[in-house]
């Protein structure tokens, strides 16, 4: 599944001569987990009351979110065929006008906040549903994160899990030379936050991380991931968070995933 996430990813950002593919190949094993394991969700039933929410904070990495709710049938094929197209539901930042969407996102540092709502509601409400946030590890430089992280802790929201996309490289360079966040790990801690560090792309990895959740204290998983996994010329490589493959490098791209997945 991360496979075609990844496959169809490429193909959405060829064909509409967008960027933000590297952050989308990041994230594509989490949402495969996530997706095809952990959360609860009914595609016949999208609005279901007590299904679990899931928000791409990090929404210039939709096209991953796109194609895995290709995979999972709350889109086809098809409708991702006109990603970025004029009248697209499926715009070039995550929209919830798309079926499967909880929340649009664009700039950072909103999707925690909006997160923590939603799991402040299960718990006032006395509800089961789990609300997962992806952010991005760039985007941990916003403070309406921090606010959002001492405020879960406070109310100690345990159905609130955020998974930081650590893959070291934002939009012009690094991340540590931008802003660093280091130490990651205790800065969560001293939050309140229970914390697990991953590597982000070993779906065995992800799974564990994801049950036996501390019953008092929202959990943050650090995934380290590289950005671009999966295509050799494109990871680590920060020219790739804005650039766009051409026609020759969409088929190597492709024939590498095949390959490795063969």
């Amino acid at each position: 599944m991360a496979n075609r996430i990844r496959q169809n990813s490429l193909k959405m950002v060829h064909r509409a001569k967008a960027s933000h593919i590297a952050s989308a190949l990041s994230i594509s094993d989490i949402l495969a987990v996530l997706y095809g394991v952990v959360m609860k969700y009914d595609r016949l039933d999208q609005y279901n009351p007590d299904r679990d929410r899931f928000i791409l904070s990090k929404g210039h990495s939709c096209v991953a979110v796109y194609s895995t709710l290709a995979e999972v049938g709350f889109l086809s094929i098809d409708d991702l065929v006109t990603y970025g197209e004029d009248f697209s539901w499926l715009m070039n930042h995550i929209s919830h006008k798309v079926n499967g969407v909880e929340f649009s996102t664009g700039s950072l540092g909103h999707g925690l906040p909006f997160g923590v709502g939603k799991a402040l509601a299960a718990k006032a409400r006395n509800r089961p549903w789990k609300t997962f946030v992806l952010l991005s590890d760039g985007e941990m430089d916003e403070g309406s994160n921090w606010e959002a992280l001492m405020f879960a802790s406070h109310h100690k929201l345990s159905g609130l899990t955020a998974i930081i996309d650590y893959n070291k490289l934002q939009s012009l360079g690094t991340v540590s030379s931008t802003l660093a966040i280091e130490p990651f790990s205790d800065k969560l801690k001293a939050f309140g936050w229970s914390v697990r560090e991953i590597d982000g792309h070993n779906h065995q990895e992800i799974i564990q991380s994801l049950v036996n959740v501390p019953d008092d204290k929202p959990l943050a998983i650090i995934a380290h991931t590289i950005k671009g996994k999966g295509v050799s010329f494109m990871e680590n490589k920060v020219e790739w968070h804005y650039k766009n493959p051409n026609d020759e490098q969409l088929e190597l791209a492709l024939s590498e995933l095949r390959l490795a997945y063969a």
